[in-house]
């Protein structure tokens, strides 16, 4: 059984893939025509200047390479590959090579840290994996080489820095923490997004109001919790609440745009809601240590 500590933590780190789920509309509505790999900078980098403003602290020259590591494993390369994967492929097949990655962190943190591989888990993973394809796939769906290794490539690289996270960053605060790896990823796609974006854009209120959706909320708030939950979760535990982006997108369609679900759909809603609470079983909380490590 979870402590009310535990259920509280989970809940809160649950909160930032239920509103990573609005990145697509609210990219589509306000920043229609603008680069991937630019948006995807435009939402690191100044995300992370900012917190670094706050917390005032900068990181321990020991750990300024695990943190590029990082900040290319958790937005360089998985904010990277998530874009290439969802121009190439329909959006159901790329949400369902995304939901490969419970597995990935499951078989990474056993093998970096230690860590058991409970078969709930592993049942659970598949059941995410089912549900977002009854909530997405369609028969129709075509598959596209690159797309689909894009879509791989970024379900394992997320996983990795939700593992290595763990590994690296004990006893990190979670504001300090996701303003080193905001500023790593930021600053590892600028070069990218200069060489993809040949001409900048015109920029407009609407554009604005998108890009500090996505750097304010979608950035800085939703990964001080996501980065906390890892602090504190199983690295498992915690990658099957990442099952709740495409369920909260589709929820988000249906509500503000009145796009139809049918029984499949809903069912398929009803198993990642039901795989995602079967891996918080017996997943305690961990303690943190007191003072930040280096």
């Amino acid at each position: 059984m979870l402590t009310s500590s535990s259920a509280r933590i989970l809940m809160m780190t649950a909160l930032a893939p239920v509103i990573w789920g609005s990145t697509f509309i609210v990219t589509t509505e306000a920043l229609a025509g603008y680069p991937p790999m630019l948006i995807a900078m435009l939402r690191a980098l100044p995300a992370g200047l900012l917190l670094l403003l706050v917390c005032r602290q900068l990181p321990p020259r020991p750990l300024v390479g695990k943190l590029l590591v990082l900040g290319a494993l958790n937005f360089s390369i998985f904010w990277g590959m998530l874009f290439v994967s969802a121009y190439r492929l329909p959006g159901g097949v790329a949400a369902t090579l995304g939901a490969i990655q419970p597995f990935a962190a499951l078989f990474l943190a056993r093998i970096l840290l230690d860590t058991p591989i409970r078969a709930l888990a592993v049942l659970a993973a598949c059941g995410g994996v089912l549900g977002v394809a009854l909530l997405l796939l369609t028969p129709e769906a075509t598959l596209d080489p690159t797309g689909i290794l894009a879509g791989l490539i970024g379900a394992v690289s997320m996983a990795a820095g939700v593992v290595l996270t763990k590994k690296w960053l004990p006893g990190i605060p979670p504001i300090t923490s996701t303003a080193w790896q905001l500023t790593a990823g930021g600053l590892l796609l600028v070069p990218v997004a200069l060489l993809t974006t040949p001409e900048l854009p015109q920029i407009t209120a609407l554009n604005v109001a998108g890009i500090s959706y996505l750097c304010l909320i979608g950035g800085v708030f939703t990964y001080i919790l996501w980065f906390r939950g890892i602090g504190q979760l199983d690295p498992g535990a915690v990658s099957l609440l990442a099952l709740l982006s495409p369920l909260a997108a589709v929820i988000l369609g249906w509500t503000l745009k009145g796009e139809a679900l049918t029984p499949s759909q809903m069912g398929g809603a009803l198993i990642i809601v039901f795989s995602v609470g079967l891996g918080q079983v017996r997943t305690p909380l961990l303690r943190l240590p007191a003072r930040v490590r280096a």
